[in-house]
């Protein structure tokens, strides 16, 4: 029995400079820069955006308060301080010191009486998000008869 060889030759294939695949260091720069020029217009942007949601937290934390001073007036025929709705459980934290939800804005009482009392926010130093580079609305106020009010560059936008 007879065995058949056959030797195939290798095909040459051209040989050719074929061009490196990749990036070069221009295009890396160019689009380096692209998202450095994206980062300085939108980060401002989103800046902006988280005050204005923690704002939402400082009048929410005084329409809060507001509802329950009423509760406290109810039972008491005059409106409380901070450490007395604390002690009726009509207010969080402890020792006077009372907070917005996520701890952002101090909530102080001032002036309660029979007729009437103001509740301020002002932002906390040192809160998880620090609100005290915030000029545009540097306070926030509410009164028994629901006047609302703000301090800062432009109070007439914060409520």
């Amino acid at each position: 029995m007879k065995t058949v060889v056959q030797t195939l030759g290798a095909a040459r294939i051209p040989q050719r400079r074929s061009r490196m695949l990749g990036m070069t260091l221009l295009e890396l720069m160019a689009v380096v820069t692209v998202i450095g020029i994206l980062g300085m217009i939108a980060l401002p942007s989103y800046r902006q955006y988280v005050m204005r949601a923690h704002r939402a937290e400082a009048k929410s934390a005084l329409l809060q308060l507001q509802a329950n001073q009423e509760r406290y007036y109810l039972a008491n025929r005059s409106y409380g301080t901070v450490v007395q709705l604390q002690n009726a459980l009509l207010l969080g934290g402890s020792g006077g010191n009372a907070f917005s939800e996520r701890g952002t804005y101090r909530i102080t009482v001032t002036a309660p009486t029979v007729t009437g009392y103001t509740a301020t926010a002002t932002p906390a130093a040192g809160a998880g998000f620090d609100m005290t580079d915030d000029a545009q609305c540097t306070s926030f106020s509410i009164t028994a008869q629901g006047v609302r009010s703000a301090a800062g560059s432009d109070p007439a936008r914060c409520w």
